[in-house]
């Protein structure tokens, strides 16, 4: 009951240093299903490519004990262990090329999903993991019914798929069973290969969902109570990592703001590329001009293009542009001293019936 409401009181999104905590600590989203589908296809592809050559050579190394069985000599207890020997040695051969494609699948499936890293914290002994009450506590999770259905529901699938299979090729089967070794061979390898492919397709289906279900389960183990992400601010405030990172975030949004109130701008006064002012100026709305963006470099080409996308006026006054610059603030009306250099734009602005470009020599 405890675990349930602690679930419930965590309604808030994990924050960017949780997430970054948990993914150090090897805490990261793994579908199941994913390496078991590969080690299907991998299965499957040997099957389909690997499985009859390397069977008919089994079958004509084995076909030797029956056809030539005076060839073999077991008069020692060495010559038993060279036989047993080259038996393993056969069937190794036979299966060698199903491990390593098991092996590939299984590895590259997990890679897939997440890289490889080494974390202490996960490889660290811990009497939490040996503990039979924790045990119990994780058999018996919600977690652990949802594993366990989860279970039983690839079986049930499994199952059907298989028997399904067998069903529609009981006909195969049993005309199979009259012909030569070599051909009744090649039907039951046809008849795998068909259900193979069924439960690799379900499995696939099911590897999808996993897939989805494990981050969303992920984010969701990640959550916050509201209490944890005001504690987390506090500490967050006297890093200076963290302190530099938000203030670049605040920088960034007011940017965004800012460039977000260009098109409102009546005009903008600009140093061909270093230096843009955009002002508002409304008759009955303000008192004096408005400063609604600024900027240098870049940002004051950004303003410019803004400016000319939306056609408002764009005036080129070196010398405005550099006295206004550092000394007009964003949201603010322009300091008295400007309010003559100012009004001479917005004359000749109305003069010029609001043309879109100006330049003003001074």
């Amino acid at each position: 009951m405890s675990e349930e409401s602690d679930d419930d009181s965590k309604t808030e999104e994990a924050t960017e240093k949780k997430v970054r905590d948990a993914i150090e600590k090897g805490q990261l989203p793994f579908a199941k299903e994913v390496p078991v589908v590969a080690s299907f296809l991998a299965i499957l592809v040997f099957t389909i490519f690997l499985a009859q050559p390397r069977a008919i050579e089994l079958a004509n190394f084995l076909s030797m004990f029956l056809e030539r069985p005076e060839a073999w000599s077991l008069e020692t207890e060495y010559d038993a262990i060279l036989l047993y020997r080259q038996v393993f040695l056969e069937i190794a051969k036979l299966l060698a090329g199903l491990m390593a494609l098991l092996i590939f699948a299984g590895l590259a499936a997990s890679f897939a999903q997440n890289l490889p890293s080494m974390v202490l914290d996960r490889i660290q002994p811990k009497f939490s993991r040996i503990s039979p009450i924790g045990g119990w506590k994780r058999l018996y999770s919600k977690k652990g019914f949802v594993e366990f259905g989860k279970a039983i529901g690839k079986l049930i699938l499994a199952g059907t798929v298989v028997g399904l299979g067998l069903s529609e090729a009981q006909t195969q089967l049993l005309s199979g069973m009259g012909t030569q070794p070599e051909a009744f061979a090649s039907v039951i390898r046809e008849i795998a290969i068909q259900i193979l492919v069924s439960i690799t397709a379900v499995m696939v289906v099911i590897a999808l969902a996993d897939l989805v279900w494990s981050r969303f389960s992920w984010r969701r183990d990640l959550r916050m109570t509201k209490q944890e992400v005001k504690d987390e601010m506090k500490q967050a405030e006297g890093d200076p990592i963290m302190k530099s990172r938000l203030r670049s975030l605040q920088r960034d949004r007011a940017r965004q703001r800012m460039m977000a109130d260009v098109p409102k701008a009546t005009l903008v006064i600009a140093n061909p590329t270093h230096y843009a002012i955009a002002l508002r100026y409304v008759r009955d709305e303000t008192p004096a001009p408005v400063v609604v963006a600024k900027g240098q470099d870049l940002i004051a080409l950004k303003i410019r293009e803004i400016a000319e996308a939306h056609e408002i006026p764009v005036f080129e006054d070196v010398a405005l542009a550099r006295s206004m610059y550092d000394q007009v603030s964003v949201s603010s009306v322009i300091p008295a001293q400007f309010y003559q250099a100012v009004a001479e734009l917005v004359r000749l602005l109305y003069a010029n019936n609001g043309s879109r470009t100006g330049q003003v020599t001074r």
